[in-house]
């Protein structure tokens, strides 16, 4: 299953510990090591912030959840996502089987 995961930071209470929260964030960054179910196809910074976007695949949604547990001075949000020729047949069968109830 294939996941967008925007983060952003969380807020902090003073210009220090903000600038420790990142500090100690690009620390733990360096010496992660990311479980091999975790398949990142996009992994993007917003340009100005603290925060960004990745598109991951994985089979295993609880080395998802490890990773946004090991980032927690961060805020996630994660959602399952389809490619679009995959939602389009889905999509597709879905009305083809509603319509054929009109039929009858």
């Amino acid at each position: 299953m294939k996941y967008v995961v925007t983060w952003r930071e969380r807020p902090t209470g003073s210009a220090a510990e903000y600038e420790a929260a990142q500090k100690r964030i690009l620390g733990v960054f360096a010496v992660w090591e990311m479980p091999k179910s975790l398949v990142f196809h996009q992994f993007v910074v917003r340009v100005g912030e603290f925060g960004g976007y990745a598109v991951i695949e994985t089979d295993e949604p609880a080395d998802l959840h490890y990773l946004t547990t090991v980032y927690a001075p961060f805020a996630f949000t994660v959602e399952p996502v389809l490619d679009v020729m995959d939602a389009v047949a889905a999509e597709t069968r879905g009305i083809e089987w509603r319509d054929s109830l009109r039929s009858g």
